[in-house]
């Protein structure tokens, strides 16, 4: 008698692998970067690692559409928590962005990213093609209020894929052109009037990356740093735990902002690509699930996801290049980060349930 491995056909293994393999090889460039350092780091990511990927199990079994009818009562539980976190915040390099849980440091902008993707696929589900001006008002409105609130933390990065993921949401929606012509309108006369809102090192850091040799050993360092970092590895790499600018502390931050260059430094020009490949081929596979969505709400989940996800791996590679401002925004499934993570892992088995409710569920 032949035994064979049965395995449910209307799951996406691709979908599921991607995630796991990258989150893998964050784990191994974490430790061996905080090996003699900071091991905690290690351990709490391969922690987060774990629950990320049960929740991400549940979720896919759990139906999606349930969360058209709390959308709003987790916008609102998100707005309570970047309220909260302005009074009761952790604070660290300037930055108060963390709640501190005794077991769990929990990032509120992070969450609410999530939070708002989830409203405004609910709110534009059934306006498809019949979206008015004061629905991209409302949606306005929706993006505005976290945004300012995220500002305030401050997390100028953050609230970059806040609104890119809005937005991307908002043109799957099928506006007409006059509404597509007032929105990019909006967007020009905002870009330079968001100028006096930025902090002066925000702005510094744009003149960072316009002219990145003019500050190299002051605003500059991270990138200059990062650049030598990732020019050293080479074509095949130097090897986990072998890499003299991650090792020697040369590069700042390297389990967060630039891992991406640490991965370059271990892994060398081939392992970076391969890294990149495998986020070109993630966001096929999510804009697979969104065509074959059964519902604009789940259609608009897979953009709204898939655009967060290519926008932050899109900045934090460029920053990593020096092609990019320096913004914070974490390389998904890779950086060190728990809150992240989790949600990560939870949006790709929501994409999971998508996929597994497009037709009738066969083992």
């Amino acid at each position: 008698m032949k035994f064979k491995l049965a395995l449910p056909k209307t799951i996406d293994w691709i979908l599921y692998l991607i995630p796991i393999i990258l989150v893998s090889a964050g784990i191994a460039v974490i430790y061996s970067i905080t090996y003699y350092g900071k091991i905690s780091l290690f351990y709490g990511q391969l922690t987060y690692a774990v629950i990320g990927i049960i929740l991400m199990i549940l979720f896919t079994f759990w139906d999606y559409r349930n969360l058209k009818g709390i959308a709003f009562y987790l916008y609102l539980l998100g707005i309570i928590l970047l309220v909260i976190v302005l009074f009761y915040g952790k604070s660290m390099l300037g930055a108060t962005r963390w709640l501190n849980l005794g077991f769990f440091q929990l990032q509120p902008s992070e969450v609410m990213k999530f939070f708002v993707i989830i409203l405004l696929a609910r709110f534009f589900s059934d306006k498809i093609g019949a979206v008015r001006f004061r629905d991209i008002i409302v949606a306005g409105i929706i993006v505005v209020i976290p945004a300012l609130l995220i500002l305030k933390q401050p997390d100028l990065g953050t609230v970059g894929v806040l609104c890119i993921g809005a937005f991307s949401i908002v043109l799957a929606s099928k506006l007409t052109r006059v509404q597509l012509f007032a929105i990019f309108g909006i967007i020009l006369v905002m870009i330079p009037v968001m100028w006096f809102f930025l902090k002066d090192y925000q702005k510094e850091r744009i003149f960072t990356f316009l002219n990145p040799v003019s500050d190299q050993y002051g605003s500059g360092y991270n990138v200059y740093q990062s650049t030598i970092t990732i020019g050293s590895g080479g074509l095949v790499g130097k090897g986990l735990g072998h890499g003299a600018q991650s090792q020697l502390n040369f590069l700042p931050v390297a389990h967060t902002d630039f891992i991406f260059a640490g991965v370059a430094e271990a892994s060398g020009f081939i392992g970076s690509m391969v890294l990149i490949l495998l986020f070109i081929l993630l966001i096929i596979r999510i804009i697979g699930v969104a065509k074959i969505s059964k519902d604009n709400f789940g259609m608009l989940l897979a953009v709204g996801f898939a655009t967060i996800i290519l926008f932050q791996m899109i900045i934090n590679v460029g920053m990593n290049l020096g092609l990019a401002p320096v913004t914070g925004i974490p390389l998904p499934f890779v950086s060190h980060g728990g809150t992240s993570l989790i949600l990560s892992f939870i949006m790709i088995g929501i994409l999971e349930s998508i996929y597994l409710r497009h037709k009738k569920i066969t083992f």
